[in-house]
């Protein structure tokens, strides 16, 4: 998929574009290798509020211009930030990482990533934040927080050990070192690898198959599975009943009965 890189100011910027259900979210500084500033992060959280609240909206999809997804913080312009303990997003926003940060928002509709060429540090972290990450085979990975004497606080290590058990998390954080797509796929930081210009093809794919499903469902069951890791087992259980009834008396519920009798795709509205 070729995008034209829209020319963004020096401090970068989060280009939006809507196709269809879905929200292209791209990460634009391709000069700096994304380097992330804290006009960036505004500009991020606001575009994850806005999938959230736009019922049109059903999937994100996080992507770079350039040859790279991120290189990381632009430390100059974040540092004073992280030394006075001060957030570089509004609260009340949906909070990109999405691991609960008190004063912000949860999302709660599905975010797939596309990522390419360099991916350190907040990249790393804002794809595990994602539901599922798509991967060109050209990525170079590094979760380098402490060659920097910076502790990984965007949910790396909350969720390395999640997906790739505790002994390959230390591995690769306590490090810095680099690793490639095919050990990202290894320790399940990644659910797809593809050559090198069509990640983004592959995530608007899958993002469109979400977004055909009804998306009330879609909702239900991301937050759920969410739940089962974090609250444990019981927790997500016990909202089985309650949630199947109430999406059991939605349009969608009876138009997806209707499709499964007359034996044709459903087409789902959110209601």
């Amino acid at each position: 998929m070729q995008i034209e890189i829209p020319s963004p100011p020096p401090e970068g910027c989060i280009h939006c574009e809507v196709r269809g259900h879905v929200l292209l979210i791209g990460i634009n500084r391709p000069a700096r290798r994304n380097g992330w500033t804290p006009a960036m992060f505004q500009q991020l959280g606001e575009a994850y509020t806005r999938l959230d609240d736009e019922p049109g909206l059903r999937v994100g999809v996080l992507h770079a211009f350039g040859e790279h997804f991120t290189a990381g913080l632009d430390l100059p312009a974040i540092a004073e930030f992280m030394k006075a303990g001060q957030k570089v997003i509004a609260p009340g926003l949906v909070e990109p990482h999405d691991f609960g940060l008190p004063g912000y928002r949860r999302r709660s509709k599905p975010m797939v990533a596309a990522v390419q060429g360099i991916c350190f540090t907040v990249g790393i972290e804002l794809m595990l934040g994602a539901d599922i990450v798509v991967a060109a085979d050209n990525c170079r990975f590094a979760q380098m927080e402490v060659q920097r004497c910076i502790m990984p606080t965007g949910g790396a290590t909350l969720r390395m050990a999640e997906r790739a058990g505790v002994g390959n998390a230390m591995l690769h954080m306590l490090t810095g070192d680099e690793f490639d797509s095919a050990e990202a796929y290894r320790c399940n930081f990644v659910q797809k690898v593809v050559p090198a210009g069509l990640q983004l093809d592959e995530a608007v794919r899958i993002a469109e198959r979400i977004a055909a499903q009804a998306p009330q469902a879609v909702v239900a069951t991301r937050l759920n599975v969410l739940k089962a890791i974090e609250l444990g087992q019981a927790a997500a259980v016990a909202d089985f009943i309650p949630v199947q009834q109430r999406l059991a008396q939605s349009e969608d519920a009876a138009e997806g009965v209707r499709s499964f009798i007359e034996k044709r795709p459903a087409r789902f509205t959110g209601r």
